[in-house]
């Protein structure tokens, strides 16, 4: 498992935001009137904003537009993310602080826009320690299409061979692999079905299980 850099997804991996945004949009179908479908919900995780769009429609468009529903969803989600740090996910600060030490560099290939995704990071304290932050508004085509994995990799100047990438959703894992990289997936609201495990990737309860399996495999190759 040779790596020069690891690139991180950011909602669900690495801030606990996935939970708020649903919580947000079940929120909005009470003030619409509207049937709060979990799982046509949770095919939108992983998505860039047409993806987002897509998913959303393909169960909600016999009952509203697009627009009228994404507004009472952004009425509530992004108050709380524009001005509140959300929660680190357990791990993520001593991963962080291990590559930061093995001088490995790491960076963020996130669905959310870039203006949304660098003030999440920076509200939670993390924007530091990413040298690069590629966001779902600078590629045509978004998870789980590998265009932004690549765009992350050419922005370290890493060959994608050469990384970790880190998700939670299978959209992103599925990205990150059609990208030639490294995955280890630590799953948050949506647990891999057969199908995704069958794609022989890692996947760990927690960042602070895969922190301990890199130190384990360094520790291995030194010896």
């Amino acid at each position: 498992m040779p790596y020069q850099a690891a690139i991180f997804d950011m909602d669900g991996l690495l801030l606990d935001t996935e939970r708020v945004c649903m919580q947000a949009f079940e929120k909005a179908c009470q003030q619409l009137s509207l049937p709060f479908v979990k799982s046509a919900y949770l095919k939108i995780i992983g998505r860039n904003a047409q993806g987002i769009e897509e998913a959303i429609m393909s169960h909600y468009a016999q009952y509203i537009e697009y627009a009228p529903l994404r507004k009472a969803w952004m009425d509530g989600y992004w108050p709380i993310v524009e001005n509140q740090a959300i929660p680190v996910k357990s791990g993520v600060i001593n991963l962080l602080e291990w590559f930061k030490s093995q001088h490995i560099p790491v960076a963020v290939a996130t669905s959310t826009h870039n203006k949304l995704a660098t003030t999440k990071l920076k509200l939670a304290g993390l924007d530091h320690y990413f040298q690069h932050i590629s966001s779902g508004c600078e590629v045509t085509r978004g998870k789980p299409d590998p265009e932004i994995f690549l765009l992350a990799a050419q922005r370290l100047n890493v060959a994608p061979e050469q990384c970790l990438a880190f998700e939670d959703s299978s959209n992103g894992v599925i990205s990150a692999m059609a990208a030639k990289m490294q995955v280890f997936q630590v799953p948050d609201l949506v647990i891999p079905d057969q199908q995704m495990i069958a794609l022989g990737h890692h996947i760990e309860p927690s960042l602070d299980h895969v922190l301990t399996h890199l130190k384990q495999h360094k520790e291995q190759v030194n010896t």
